[in-house]
């Protein structure tokens, strides 16, 4: 029995350690990024999206704002105050509705996380995640331009944690606080991938997911939501549910719905959406990600 038992942490251990070697690089690097973003290019990239209310877009002030979104460094938390605070001067509902729905979906530290998929799926999530918060962005246009679609009331000014005035001391400490934030789950990532392709046989991922690419997308889906924790850490879970047969329109879905349901995510969007707004975005986010699924699988 003991035999048996090392025996299988040996091999455990084993592709624990190739999957790592394999994948520690987008982490690392994705994380440098993503602290460089932070350090060096967020208030650039904020003062843009504020500038916005200046000029006369109109409704195509939607694709700026969605794009400006995908490139802020914020998590949700840092977000919702800064919405709150472009709201307090002007900004239009629409706008930040499209700069906050891509803001939850992506980030430039996702993106490079992403790379280690393939082109297709990185091209798809940064596609599918700009059409959502786009379309997000019109919805809001068109139902709620009567009343009011955040309630803001209670956020402060948005604090800021890199205020040492060194900038490499900035930059250090930012990616110290992201190695933190994201590590454990990263590694917990690796591991439960390497306990799926232990454990689980490659028909099984196929037939949930892959074989069946309707039920297979709704699937996605609907996992998506308990299990999606951090970017980094669900990374070696898709490689691997691709490699045993996933469709790729499985994990299109996946990727919507992990991110815009994660639990602190709509935590911090039940206070500023209401009740009546949240189930509305929860239905939103659920729809648009089987039918993004649906129609991923079919063109690919």
């Amino acid at each position: 029995m003991t035999g048996v038992i090392r025996r299988e942490l040996i091999y455990l251990w084993y592709y624990f350690d190739i999957q790592f070697r394999q994948i520690a690089h987008y982490w690392i690097f994705g994380m440098v990024l993503g602290s460089a973003v932070s350090v060096f290019a967020k208030d650039a990239i904020h003062g843009m999206f504020g500038n916005l209310k200046n000029k006369r877009l109109g409704l195509a002030g939607i694709i700026p704002a969605s794009l400006l979104g995908i490139a802020s460094p914020l998590c949700m938390y840092g977000t919702i105050p800064l919405a709150a605070s472009f709201f307090r001067h002007g900004m239009r509902d629409d706008w930040l509705a499209a700069f906050m729905m891509c803001s939850i979906l992506l980030n430039p530290q996702l993106i490079f996380y992403s790379t280690a998929l393939g082109t297709t799926a990185l091209l798809i999530r940064v596609i599918s995640c700009f059409v959502c918060g786009v379309l997000a962005g019109l919805i809001v246009h068109m139902r709620y331009s009567v009343e009011p679609f955040f309630n803001f009331k209670g956020f402060g000014e948005p604090y800021g944690r890199d205020a040492d005035p060194r900038i490499a001391v900035r930059f250090i400490k930012n990616l110290g606080r992201n190695i933190r934030a994201t590590g454990g789950y990263f590694l917990m990532g690796i591991l439960l991938s390497v306990l799926f392709q232990r454990y689980v046989p490659g028909s099984v991922v196929a037939g949930l997911f892959g074989k069946n690419e309707g039920f297979g997308v709704l699937m996605a889906a609907t996992v998506g939501v308990p299990v999606y924790v951090c970017g980094g850490g669900t990374i070696p879970l898709l490689i691997q549910w691709l490699a045993s047969g996933m469709s790729m329109g499985s994990a299109a879905a996946f990727m919507i719905t992990g991110p815009a349901t994660k639990i602190t995510n709509l935590g911090a969007l039940k206070i500023v959406l209401g009740i009546k707004h949240f189930v509305f975005y929860l239905v939103y986010v659920m729809a648009f990600s089987m039918i993004t699924g649906w129609i991923t699988d079919w063109l690919v």
